[in-house]
């Protein structure tokens, strides 16, 4: 029997994504991103969350879908994507699915260019993408923002 995925599934427009609630630390209230000069277009800017510093993701832009302003009524998904603590936007977050491991379709089988994506799963009610959290950044968009944050804090 294949292994059971517990996923967080959050909500974009009317669209459902996912991220492994292993990577997930907290869902926090949307509060004031400050923009970080000469980041890449994929970062929206850092939060202050209880002290620490944390990069937004723009992650509408990574999914394709059309930006807006942050609402009051947003939520930012913290999580964790082995290195650093990162943001993304979300409308509404729901409750922790869980969902066998075969229903739950690797990227690389069917959308192998999508580097964002980890897979797709099936469900009752239609498809979830899920998101891999260490995927959310290029190795340059890190350091790039990395070599930002430190010029900073000097």
């Amino acid at each position: 029997m294949a292994p059971s995925n517990q996923l967080v599934v959050f909500t974009l427009d009317d669209q459902s994504y996912a991220l492994t609630l292993s990577c997930v630390e907290r869902i926090v209230r949307a509060v004031e991103i400050t923009h970080v000069p000469e980041a890449s277009e994929n970062i929206l800017g850092v939060i202050n969350i209880e002290g620490r510093v944390i990069p937004v993701i723009n992650t509408r832009r990574r999914l394709g879908l059309p930006e807006r302003e942050i609402d009051i009524q947003d939520l930012f998904i913290i999580l964790h994507d082995g290195s650093r603590s990162l943001a993304m936007v979300a409308d509404e977050v729901k409750p922790v699915v869980e969902i066998p491991g075969q229903d739950v379709v690797s990227s690389g089988n069917v959308l192998p260019e999508a580097r964002f994506v980890q897979g797709v799963a099936k469900l009752d009610e239609g498809m979830i993408v899920i998101l891999g959290a260490e995927r959310a950044l290029s190795s340059s968009e890190y350091e790039s923002l990395s070599s930002m944050l430190d010029r900073g804090s000097a």
